[in-house]
């Protein structure tokens, strides 16, 4: 069956799901577009067009209608529903085509994807969490995938959590509804630096407003301007202890549920944009109450289209079960114009790259299809050797990103229980682990964790090759690993954006498939350009 998927709101998507395969999912962020970008029906138009077939199904998930140009190609589905009969199925036009047409709800979507991409077969028996910005619930699938809401255990935990960093920050303004996507993952990295556990009277006060309203908006909160942390600034190291109790006392609140009504010892399962918090998945996986636990590398709605994809393959063919694999987003566009006379452009083996990593050069690294998913593993990345602060320093000026935040490793899989003390695969950089040295400053947070992708042969040959090479020059099978993009944008994926990066960031250059490309630029590239020319 040939499926072609939509996710038109936040974090858009069309995916092509064919005979139970996941062909491509293209996401509306990629391409250095504005992150969490919905879809237009260019996007869409464009998709059928570049196909070269004829989809048996067209879906669309569930969305806020205000999200979305698309709104009009459908009714509204809505955001919530589990059961079946919430789902449409019909005839729609499409980019001037008749097709058949499904439509379920943007719950579903999470919870689809979930279970179609955990590798669990059909009918087995499972928990699941979904937890975003909307949604914050516990769910039983049963062996006959009969769906059961367990609990609404609290609603909106993302737009709760990310409210926690707009408190401090002065530039937040204190009337917007819920926080800015983007805030989520600075207060994760900030709730690290915390180093006290219990919050003073004032403070809970605070918790009891912020865990209670139906409607996370700060201005509520009486005399705002007096409350702990208002405005500090995030330096403050009383406000980053507070963010450390703040996420502290939203995941235990899911915690306590789970504990007291879980207790079927069946896998869990973790859905939604909070699924991407490390340490809370962390948590999960060392609380003892499951077996196993999996967390999609789309857990936010950048997945939501794959979900709708097998909860159409579940209507049609009661399989609601796909074959994936995390680099399935497009390929590399190199057919633009660059200032080639910039760069010194020399062919050049892992051993060669791995070298250049570790003379000091910063490098991005182009492979293959984009990965699916807001995380680079390897494919879209920016390389660094681990060593050093000043590495971390450079990054997140690169980055242009805040001085407190982590960059994150990728490491041989084989190399991971001795450097991380992680004994398990962690292909998805979903987990954090604690280092278990402190050579690797660059890619260690300040309290002593990692939050490492691990790299087998199988997973990603080309990186896996690269890191054999790093660890032959260093000893450590191990490299800086942060996402290839503007601030603000998706991965980049054109050969002209890449150059502009890479002359604007002031890096020293890229490797795009086999391929280096040294700026001209100082002396440290052009000895580097020198030392490889005359191993050629």
């Amino acid at each position: 069956m040939k499926i072609l998927s939509c996710n038109p709101g936040h974090d858009g998507a069309v995916v092509w799901l064919v005979d139970g395969q996941l062909v491509f999912s293209r996401e509306a962020e990629k391409d250095s577009h504005p992150r969490y970008a919905g879809l237009s029906e260019q996007h869409v138009n464009e998709s059928i067009e570049t196909l070269g077939d004829t989809p048996d199904v067209f879906c669309m998930g569930g969305y806020w209608l205000n999200e979305s140009m698309l709104t009009r190609i459908h009714p509204h589905v809505g955001y919530r529903g589990i059961t079946p009969a919430g789902i449409a199925v019909g005839q729609r036009e499409v980019a001037g085509r008749r097709l058949p047409y499904f439509s379920s709800s943007h719950e579903r979507s999470h919870l689809l994807c979930a279970f179609g991409l955990s590798g669990l077969p059909k009918g087995t028996p499972c928990y699941v969490l979904v937890w975003e910005g909307i949604i914050g619930s516990f769910y039983e699938i049963d062996e006959d995938f009969e769906i059961t809401l367990l609990g609404d255990v609290l609603n909106q935990p993302g737009k709760r959590y990310a409210s926690i960093y707009g408190l401090a920050d002065p530039s937040f303004p204190k009337n917007f509804p819920g926080g800015r996507a983007s805030d989520s993952g600075k207060l994760m990295a900030l709730a690290s630096f915390a180093t006290r556990s219990a919050a003073t009277p004032e403070e809970e006060q605070l918790l009891a407003f912020l865990m209670s309203t139906s409607v996370v908006q700060l201005d509520r909160y009486p005399d705002l301007e007096q409350a702990p942390h208002y405005n500090v600034g995030l330096e403050n190291p009383e406000f980053r202890n507070f963010a450390g109790i703040a996420s502290d006392r939203i995941f235990d609140t899911f915690y306590r549920f789970a504990e007291a009504n879980l207790h079927k010892r069946l896998p869990l399962l973790i859905a939604g944009g909070c699924g991407l918090n490390c340490d809370w998945n962390s948590k999960w996986e060392a609380s003892g109450l499951f077996p196993h636990v999996f967390v999609p590398p789309v857990a936010n709605d950048s997945g939501s289209a794959i979900g709708t994809a097998i909860d159409a393959q579940w209507h049609f063919t009661g399989d609601p079960t796909i074959r994936w694999d995390v680099y399935a987003g497009e390929e590399f566009d190199s057919s633009g114009d660059f200032k080639r006379d910039h760069y010194d452009v020399i062919d050049a083996s892992p051993e060669q790259v791995a070298e250049l990593l570790a003379q000091g050069l910063i490098l991005c690294w182009v492979n293959g299809r984009y990965e699916i998913g807001p995380r680079a593993l390897g494919n879209r990345s920016i390389l660094a050797a681990p060593f050093s602060d000043a590495v971390r320093e450079r990054l997140n000026a690169i980055k242009q990103r805040e001085p407190f935040r982590p960059i994150a490793p990728v490491c041989l899989e084989d190399e991971a229980a001795r450097w991380f003390d992680c004994h398990a695969p962690s292909p998805h950089m979903l987990y954090t682990f604690t280092a278990t040295t402190d050579a690797l400053r660059a890619v260690t947070h300040v309290n002593g964790s990692a939050r490492i992708q691990t790299v087998s042969k199988a997973s990603n040959s080309a990186m896996f090759d690269l890191l054999t090479a790093f660890k032959a020059r260093t000893g450590y099978g191990v490299l800086c690993n942060t996402s290839l993009n503007f601030n603000g944008k998706g991965f980049i994926n054109r050969l002209d954006d890449l150059d502009r990066y890479v002359r604007r960031r002031e890096l020293d250059g890229f490797v795009v498939e086999g391929r280096a490309y040294l700026l001209r630029r100082s002396s440290q590239t052009k000895r580097a350009a020198s030392f490889l020319n005359g191993q050629g």
